[in-house]
């Protein structure tokens, strides 16, 4: 058993939001790294207490370089200061989507890349929620405990609550769609998959949605939004099909550049996700759920906390 004293809960900077729920959600108190920036652009990390021989949990989202090194120097740090175990859970993995090379592309598969520089930070468990590819959990070598989180329970939850009739579960690809299936089986309702191609790096054309649609509400599935061009075309299609009404559910809301704009422009008033991204929060397009209790029920597994 470990005791909530000697557990120490901190985050990089991007995560901080999530990691105060989390902490409520354990109830134990969340610290923050002292960070301080010098006038040559380097930065200063230092933790406010003595860390030695404490559980670390560290919650860290990778969406950009910098969150990415600070997340690895935080790993490295606790090791410097003799910390007993270090746990880290990565709420959105940036680059997932980059898993593997092209044949003959002489690609970087940065998922893979990125995933190991925080495994070379000799963590001893991360856990990561909705992978785009498990893939990346064998890019590490060594003793490193992994776990995949997957929000499945909270979405069918979620959507359970909006107490929606006649509804149809659709996958924007092939890709997705076993994850897609898993959801329906549980909701005991229908699921399809939309014919979608890739014609460039971050381009997609989504060309039908079969007519099982019909009549029905579609609740359009997926693991992330980045852009919003292959959810948007989804609802289209859908709406071409017959479907009565589309809904969308996308864990990871990242929703780049002009997205935002766009989903209003084609009349999409609203998205479901989780709280996975940094910055992002509830407003009148965005409906967001908090992965915090899942996470601490991961954590108090994983710790076996008393």
């Amino acid at each position: 058993m470990t005791l909530p004293e000697d557990i120490i809960i901190l985050s990089n900077e991007a995560s901080e939001s999530l990691a105060r729920r989390i902490a409520l959600q354990l109830d134990i108190p969340f610290t923050r790294v002292l960070k301080k920036f010098f006038t040559d652009g380097e930065v200063y990390h230092a933790f406010p207490q003595d860390i030695a021989g404490k559980y670390i949990v560290i919650i860290g989202a990778t969406h950009d370089d910098v969150s990415l090194q600070e997340l690895i120097d935080l790993i490295d740090g606790c090791r410097y200061y003799r910390a007993k175990r270090v746990n880290v859970i990565v709420p959105y993995l940036g680059y997932s989507t980059m898993e593997q090379a092209k044949p003959d592309s002489n690609e970087i598969p940065k998922g893979i890349t990125r995933t190991r520089q925080i495994f070379r930070a000799r963590p001893d468990f991360v856990a990561f929620i909705d992978l785009h590819s498990e893939a990346v959990l064998h890019a590490h070598r060594g003793d490193v405990q992994t776990q995949h989180i997957t929000t499945s329970k909270l979405i069918v939850q979620k959507i359970k609550e909006l107490q929606l009739e006649n509804l149809v579960l659709v996958s924007p690809d092939y890709g997705r769609s076993k994850w897609v299936a898993r959801l329906a089986g549980q909701l005991n309702v229908p699921h399809t998959a939309a014919d979608k191609d890739r014609y460039a790096m971050d381009k997609t054309m989504v060309s039908q949605v079969a007519s099982v649609v019909k009549g029905k509400t579609a609740v359009i599935c997926d693991d992330m939004i980045r852009t919003g061009g292959s959810i948007i075309q989804t609802a289209q299609r859908c709406r071409e099909a017959g479907a009565r009404e589309t809904i969308i559910f996308a864990t990871h809301l990242v929703l780049a550049g002009q997205s935002r704009e766009k989903f209003k422009e084609h009349g999409i008033t609203r998205i479901i996700g989780a709280d996975t991204y940094p910055g992002v929060e509830s407003d009148d397009l965005l409906d967001l759920f908090s992965v915090a209790p899942l996470v601490a029920d991961v954590l108090k597994g994983h710790l076996r906390l008393s």
